[in-house]
């Protein structure tokens, strides 16, 4: 068990009475934090490599964070069941459960760590907040895959889609910055971190991202490849040396920046390597960039237009070279920055003068947007 230190981001100057208990169980990390009734982060932890049993950490957060008067859990797979945030209980716990096979590092830790929290807070209403959710207002024409009906019907298989409580604070909190209703913007926000999707936003909802039924498909991501060719992948297992275990390792650990560097696969690596002149990690960005800027372009079509597109997550809140290359890819769209705007920090409106579609730098908030679900199930 890891020790628990203060999280660099968004932390106030001190604890408060009443607030809601936001539990972020991922593959190796507990992200706590406490959200009071004005949407403000006003303590939060990581625990780094929790291993979903061991409950100090989270028992010492627990009692020094004053009257928790609710519990939010985010849970990365709501399945075909949740198409909405929900109230825990243990029916809800049991299904989550039986959903391993979509979600085998997230789903369990989500779990443990709510059963965890309920043997702390018993008395402490809690809800789960899904991934999942934010897209289950996509259209069947951009949900359902080309696959025998017969399969999609028996599977369940669909595309899903990731990262959904971060897409909805970004496009909330770009609707603030820009002053506008929400509901009357066409908006692509772009979640760019070790795992990278989009999303078009229309409405207000979303109507297309670019993960799948799983979230290796769609752009170049740290050391996951990313959408490629299923012909290719089905020739790949063919091989006398691949077997299916083997080409999932390194779809989902050795692709990627990864894989076409033979870096970590850190962006701040491959942009040193790049400014070196290194081949591979030159091809690397522009690969990422390439890719990045085509499903740009999709969501804008899927979103009917573009009015603002939205940086989030670590490489898009803090990676000028890739917003900076992104734009000029997307010029034709209506996107210009303005290099004197884009270097300063939080968030921000960095687009040109006169640029018709608004680019804004959001820092990635879902903490807050899980204590907002919370807020409206209990109210509910």
């Amino acid at each position: 068990m890891g020790g628990a230190g203060p999280l660099d981001r968004r932390v106030g100057p001190g604890l408060i009475a009443v607030a809601t208990l936001v539990v972020n169980a991922g593959s190796s990390t507990l992200k706590l934090s406490l959200v009071d009734q004005h949407e403000h982060v006003v303590h939060a932890e990581l625990i780094d490599h929790w291993d979903g049993v061991e409950l100090r950490g989270l028992s010492d957060f627990v009692r020094g964070s004053g009257e928790v008067s609710a519990v939010g859990h985010r849970v990365v797979h709501g399945g075909p069941r949740f198409r909405s945030s929900v109230s825990i209980d243990d029916d809800v716990l049991d299904y989550l459960d039986s959903l391993v096979d979509l979600a085998p590092l997230h789903n369990p830790r989500a779990v443990a760590a709510a059963r965890g929290v309920h043997e702390l807070l018993p008395n402490t209403p809690a809800v789960a907040v899904f991934d999942t959710a934010f897209h289950a207002t996509m259209p069947a024409a951009a949900a359902t895959y080309a696959l025998p009906r017969e399969w999609n019907r028996t599977y369940g298989l669909r595309r899903y889609g990731f990262h959904g409580i971060s897409h909805a604070y970004a496009a909330r909190r770009a609707a603030d910055l820009l002053g506008r209703p929400l509901e009357s913007l066409r908006i692509v926000t772009c979640h760019l971190g070790a795992g990278a999707s989009l999303c078009a936003v229309r409405g207000g909802v979303s109507v297309d991202t670019t993960m799948g039924f799983t979230p290796l498909a769609g752009l170049v991501m740290q050391t996951r490849s990313g959408s490629v060719d299923p012909g290719l992948l089905l020739w790949l297992l063919e091989r006398d040396d691949l077997d299916v275990a083997e080409v999932t390792r390194v779809l989902e650990h050795e692709s990627g920046l990864r894989g076409l560097t033979g870096t970590s696969g850190d962006l701040r690596e491959v942009l040193q390597a790049r400014e070196r002149g290194e081949p591979d990690a030159c091809l690397a960005f522009d690969v990422f960039i390439h890719r990045l800027g085509r499903e740009i372009g999709g969501m804008a079509v899927s979103a009917g237009g573009l009015d603002a597109l939205v940086f989030t997550g670590g490489m898009g809140e803090h990676s000028p070279e890739v917003r900076r290359a992104a734009a000029e890819h997307l010029e034709f769209l209506g996107v210009a920055l303005a290099p004197e705007r884009d270097a300063g920090d939080g968030d921000r409106d960095v687009s040109a003068s006169g640029a018709p579609v608004r680019t804004l730098v959001v820092a990635a908030a879902e903490d807050v947007q899980v204590a907002r679900d919370v807020a409206e199930v209990l109210g509910r």
